[in-house]
């Protein structure tokens, strides 16, 4: 077999270059112990862990920036916004980096392109299916004209990236959801041809000198060549997993890549039609997915190619004079998630589409106190910024390398070890054994710490933002307090799109990512995020992937199956047809009565999965909903059911060697004191210490790391591959006394009886479908629901862990 030439920046070489670099260089303008010292002081961690300590200077954009375009002449920098919130245009003056207007876009989503002589700017509008034309005057913003496909949302057709052939005054648009390469007209503003593509597509290049149109096909690991003078589509050219972003020489001879599932940059030879290098854009070689490489940029010289690597906050930096023989130089230390990457007048400039930090957020969600645009719910909470970067000479670039290392707590070194300590039930080491063999993980929905376990005094907790207490939520309480209390447990997700990806594969691909905002702005889309649509898989699949291939004995209950259906291979078989999926007209006490009846009969035979997954989903509630139960109902239902649960499990023989982990796939509908992203871990089981209280720092990833460990499975991505285990709450010496679940002290079947405004709105909102909702409104209608209709809700937070340390002497 031939293998490609794969460039990668190993650590011993990204270390060793540094050293060269601080050592032979010293005519920059600001030396590197300077610039690691400025670097180092305005360091942040994150609350999944991760840090930023970005390069350069920024300037404020519009709610998640997902592409940038610049004029021919290098004058303007234009920037479409497609988050949650407002979506947008915006001029910007390339050399000042300021802002010179901005336009709103109803519907927005990737494509952007400048027009002839640099005078108008074309704009992909998404979900209304069209291209907007905007004419540039005086440094301001105009809306022309429009290029329309089909009737807007819901026809689906949605606009992605777009390209501009100034020749043959044609447009080319491409699509994500009726997967298809448009051609229209510039003159008349029609469509001339649709040309259906294999799967969802990213973006298109027009070759002016071959005549062609390339279409990175984002889920179809290919780019497909469509030939101008056939009107039909070539050839395709095999690259890696979700190719997006694409560059290609002047010359016309090589063609760029980016790989957003594979880490990756693929280097075409447009003459032979081939990949001839992947070049390996994370930190360390043979990294597991995670660093989402998605945009790609040349320097003037066409030498350095740099790369936007959204999950690592970083761009990394190669050397492709020679391609094929691509040499990697460093790394550029970012803000967080950048989208984009450009290089104009000798300035990289970096689109960041979730900003510089988390933060607080005081006005909060209130609907009825304020417009919706100037409420802060958690999707809209990001704003994004345009990071302005000198292009770095050699000793500049080592001392950003540098930072980017200590930003990132993933270590290819130890991808496999985690810290612990020796007779721990918890490994170390993936592949020891371990007392624990089987674990039961509990899915729940939406909850952040402080609205359940806020009123618990040993942790901290803000009471008065504790919606569903001790006398509603018994059981968490008495788990909390039997078991570990964990008072600094963080998701990593914002909302449950990305949630139920984080909690199932430790990572949410750039599809997931850059889709759920439009959705759930109520800019059309589907929710197409717990297995319903592959574009959405990680590259090697989610856990009950992993345990398929190392040979786990694994089943799922209502997780990522509804109706006795479920989409993925790996779980066909491995189901309980008979347990409801996400459906509120269900109590979830009747979840846990299907569950005992599937788990009694598997226990009988020896067969109880060592990996079970159990969604208990009813803490979602239905608001205000007239005639449905209260929230406070329904998290009474949630706590017997998971009570309930734990109860049974104790009572078998297999408890001993048992884990329960019950967590929120997100923490997205209501305040928190600390942070937006705070929530509840319980955790229960054998070796499970007692009446702990523990203040570690942990994510969604840390619990699927230490799932992994216990299971003898490597991690799915670089996030759980650097979180830390759970072992502090375990202990050797296993305690088999049985958990006795408290009875509910709320009806259960308590209902909503109030004709209100409140109850009026939550009977439009759609609840067959997590999330298909608008969150900012639905918090608010629950926490008026249960506070009453006159009572504020306090805002949730989202905060900077700010941590300063001296880079060079860790």
């Amino acid at each position: 077999m031939k293998y490609l030439p794969y460039s990668s920046l190993f650590v011993f070489l990204a270390a060793s270059a540094c050293q060269t670099s601080l050592d032979t260089v010293t005519d920059t303008a600001t030396p590197p112990s300077e610039i690691v010292q400025a670097l180092n002081e305005k360091r942040l961690v994150l609350p999944n862990g991760w840090s930023l300590s970005p390069a350069g200077t920024s300037v404020q954009l519009g709610d998640f920036p997902l592409n940038m375009a610049v004029s021919a002449n290098q004058q303007y920098l234009a920037v479409t916004n497609n988050g949650q919130s407002t979506q947008s245009v915006m001029l910007i003056d390339a050399r000042e980096g300021k802002v010179l207007d901005e336009a709103v876009i109803a519907k927005a989503w990737l494509g952007i392109h400048f027009g002839p002589n640099d005078q108008s700017l074309y704009v992909s509008a998404g979900n209304d299916n069209a291209v907007k034309i905007y004419n540039i005057q005086n440094d301001k913003l105009s809306l022309s004209d429009s290029i329309v496909f089909g009737k807007p949302w819901p026809n689906k057709i949605s606009v992605a990236g777009i390209d501009l052939n100034f020749q043959q005054k044609e447009l080319y648009a491409v699509t994500k959801e009726d997967s298809a390469l448009y051609i229209a007209s510039l003159q008349t503003k029609q469509t001339t041809g649709r040309y259906a593509l294999p799967s969802e597509a990213y973006t298109c290049l027009y070759d002016s000198t071959r005549q062609q149109v390339y279409v990175s096909l984002w889920g179809h690991e290919k780019v497909s060549v469509f030939d101008l003078k056939t009107r039909r589509f070539a050839k395709e050219i095999p690259v890696e997993s979700h190719p997006n972003d694409m560059i290609m020489t002047h010359s016309g001879r090589y063609l760029f890549v980016a790989n957003a599932n594979a880490n990756s940059v693929s280097v075409i030879d447009l003459d032979a039609s081939k990949v001839i290098e992947t070049i390996s854009a994370a930190l360390y070689a043979g990294s597991p997915t995670g660093s989402t490489t998605n945009s790609l940029a040349l320097s003037a010289d066409e030498e350095k190619l740099y790369i936007a690597n959204a999950d690592n906050n970083c761009l990394a930096v190669f050397d492709v004079s020679e391609p094929g023989e691509s040499k990697s130089l460093g790394f550029i230390p970012t803000e967080w998630y950048p989208t984009t990457v450009r290089v104009v007048h000798d300035q990289v400039m970096v689109a960041n589409g979730k900003g510089g930090s988390s933060q607080a957020n005081p006005n909060g969600p209130n609907p009825y106190e304020r417009r919706e645009e100037d409420t802060q719910y958690i999707a809209r909470l990001f704003k994004g910024t345009l990071s302005l970067i000198d292009e770095p000479d050699p000793a500049t670039l080592a001392a950003y390398t540098e930072a980017v290392y200590k930003n990132t707590p993933y270590d290819k070194a130890t991808e496999n070890t985690s810290e612990g300590e020796v007779g721990n039930p918890i490994p170390i080491q993936v592949g020891d054994p371990s007392p624990i063999k089987y674990v039961f993980y509990i899915i729940k929905e939406n909850r952040t710490y402080d609205q359940v376990l806020g009123d618990m005094p040993q942790g901290n907790g803000d009471s008065s933002l504790c919606l569903f207490p001790e006398k509603v939520t018994p059981n968490h309480h008495k788990l909390a307090r039997d078991f570990v209390l964990l008072d600094n447990f963080y998701v990593n997700a914002e909302v449950s799109a990305d949630g139920h990806n984080w909690s199932m594969g430790a990572y949410a691909t750039d599809y997931v990512e850059k889709t759920w905002p439009t959705s759930y702005g109520g800019r059309g889309g589907t929710y197409d995020y717990e297995g319903s649509r592959e574009i959405a898989y990680p590259e090697k699949g989610y856990i009950w992937d992993y345990c398929q291939r190392a040979g786990v004995s694994y089943r799922s209950y209502g997780e990522f199956a509804r109706e006795g259906e479920t989409p993925l291979a790996s779980l066909k078989g491995h189901i309980d047809e008979d347990y409801p999926g996400y459906d509120l007209s269900i109590q979830d006490v009747f979840r846990f009565e299907k569950w005992k009846k599937d788990f009694d009969s598997l226990l009988a035979i020896n067969a109880v999965p060592r990996f079970q997954t159990l969604r208990f989903g009813n803490d979602h509630t239905a608001g205000a909903r007239l005639g449905a139960p209260t929230p406070t109902a329904y998290l009474a239902d949630n706590d017997l059911a998971l009570g309930r649960m734990i109860e049974h499990l104790s009572k078998s023989n297999i408890w001993k060697e048992s884990v329960v982990f019950a967590l929120e796939d997100d923490a997205q509908n209501g305040p928190d004191h600390v942070d937006a992203h705070r929530s509840l871990l319980l955790i229960a089981g054998g070796h499970v210490k007692r009446n702990a209280v523990v203040h570690t720092m942990y994510s969604t990833a840390s619990v699927l790391r230490t799932i992994e460990l216990i299971l003898g499975l490597p991690p799915m991505s670089q996030y759980d591959a650097a979180a830390n285990s759970l072992w502090e709450c375990f202990t050797p010496q296993a305690d088999t006394i049985a958990y006795t679940a408290l009875p509910n002290n709320v009806d259960l079947n308590e209902r909503n009886t109030k004709d209100n405004k409140l109850s009026r709105r939550s009977a439009e909102l759609n609840l067959t479908v997590e999330d298909a909702i608008p969150d900012t409104e639905f918090s608010e209608i629950i926490w008026k629901t249960v506070r009453g209709e006159d009572s504020p809700m306090p805002p949730p937070r989202k905060s900077a862990f700010v941590f300063v340390a001296d880079i060079e002497d860790e």
